[in-house]
C-alpha cells in the first residue's frame, strides 16, 4: 500500500512538472479575433553597429490583406499583399528609415503604431545577442 502511494505521489509529481514546462516553453496562441496582428520592430545596437528587424504575425483567425508597413515618411513602405493565419513573416527597414516608429495597416481596419524595442544583449548567444 505504501508503494503504490509513493508510486502514485512520484508520478503525479512528474506530471506536474512536464505540464508547467510544456505550457511555459511552447508558444501557445489562442485567439479568437478574426482579425489580430504581433508587429514586433526590434533594434540591436552594439560596436559592430545597428541591426533591425520588424517581424508581422498574423495572429488572428482569417487571413489579413494588403498589409501596409510604414517605417517613416522619407521611405517606401513595403507591402505584404496577403498573410494567412499563423504566418510569420520578418523585415528589415530600408535605408533611411527613422527607426523610431513602424505603423501597420490593413484592409480588415486594423492600425497599428510600435516603437522599436531593444532586447537584453547576452553575450554567450551569437549574432550580437540577438540569437538569430
Amino acid at each position: 500500500m505504501k508503494r503504490s502511494l509513493f508510486t502514485l505521489v512520484l508520478v503525479g509529481g512528474f506530471s506536474a512538472i512536464i505540464i508547467f514546462l510544456v505550457t511555459s516553453f511552447l508558444p501557445l496562441t489562442i485567439t479568437s479575433e478574426k482579425y489580430s496582428i504581433l508587429v514586433d520592430p526590434i533594434m540591436i545596437q552594439d560596436e559592430m553597429g545597428t541591426e533591425t528587424h520588424v517581424t508581422i504575425k498574423n495572429t488572428g483567425t482569417d487571413t489579413l490583406t494588403n498589409i501596409v508597413v510604414n517605417y517613416g515618411e522619407a521611405v517606401k513602405p513595403d507591402v505584404i499583399p496577403k498573410l494567412d493565419s499563423g504566418e510569420k513573416i520578418s523585415l528589415s527597414p530600408p535605408v533611411g528609415s527613422d527607426l523610431k516608429v513602424v505603423k501597420v495597416t490593413t484592409d480588415e481596419g486594423i492600425d497599428i503604431t510600435k516603437v522599436y524595442r531593444t532586447p537584453t544583449s547576452v553575450s554567450f548567444v551569437g549574432n550580437s545577442g540577438y540569437g538569430g
